[in-house]
């Protein structure tokens, strides 16, 4: 993991990879908690039975699921130190690629994509892919924005 002070700190790793989180599985428990958490019980996410005769031929993570490990999975590529405060900015240029299937397993691989300051508060863009294993194609791309907020 790797681990960051200051803005100096972060700037020197502009264009270049951070690092990969673990693999994550994200299972039908999952999956059923995140529709009961968000209201979207759609029969391709909850029900494995008729999934069965849909497209995949099994249950699918909510794209938004995959989204929201976004956090999870990144406290696990990089720990930023002498921080107030950080706060999630923006996301851009997301794509979801390809269906997550239940059952499988994904992790994040983030690069530092640009960095700036805003009157003494660092803004990085991290150009982000999560992968499905043992897939080529991965489930999201796209670029977190966070400000970090430094002592």
């Amino acid at each position: 993991m790797l681990t960051i002070h200051s803005y100096e700190e972060f700037e020197q790793h502009l264009g270049q990879e951070l690092g990969k989180s673990d693999w994550l599985q994200v299972d039908q428990e999952r999956i059923n908690l995140f529709a009961d958490a968000t209201l979207d019980h759609q029969w391709i996410h909850v029900d494995p039975e008729r999934a069965k005769e849909g497209p995949f031929g099994q249950t699918i993570v909510h794209g938004y699921l995959t989204l929201s490990l976004l956090p999870y999975l990144w406290e696990q590529v990089i720990k930023v130190e002498n921080i107030k405060m950080l706060v999630n900015y923006g996301m851009d240029k997301m794509k979801f690629g390809q269906a997550v299937l239940s059952g499988q397993s994904v992790r994040l691989v983030a690069k530092l994509h640009n960095i700036s300051n805003l009157r003494g508060i660092c803004k990085v863009e991290i150009k982000f892919d999560i992968e499905i294993k043992d897939q080529k194609k991965p489930a999201l791309s796209g670029i977190a924005t966070f400000l970090y907020h430094f002592n």
